[in-house]
């Protein structure tokens, strides 16, 4: 898609069908966001909790990083817009 399209020669249905891409697009990078901030919140449980038996042996673990691993990775996808 052309990142400055010339907008007074595009018709409405057009401009609609531009905005649709783009808002689906944009579902796309938020879903991924979501994902990658998923993974960091794992990693940073993992190192706290390393950090705590460290000092503390035999204390619990802050998350349950195998199950949020395996809801992170679950081939979840966006959901997709049909219109």
């Amino acid at each position: 898609m052309d990142p400055h399209p010339d907008l007074p020669t595009l018709s409405d249905d057009d401009l609609r069908v531009m905005i649709r891409e783009l808002e689906k697009e944009e579902d796309e990078v938020s879903f991924q966001r979501r994902v990658l901030h998923g993974r960091i919140d794992i990693l940073r449980a993992e190192l706290v909790a390393r950090l705590r038996e460290q000092v503390s042996a035999g204390e619990a673990k802050l998350a349950d990083v195998g199950r949020l691993s395996e809801i992170l990775t679950a081939r979840a996808s966006p959901k997709a817009d049909d219109e």
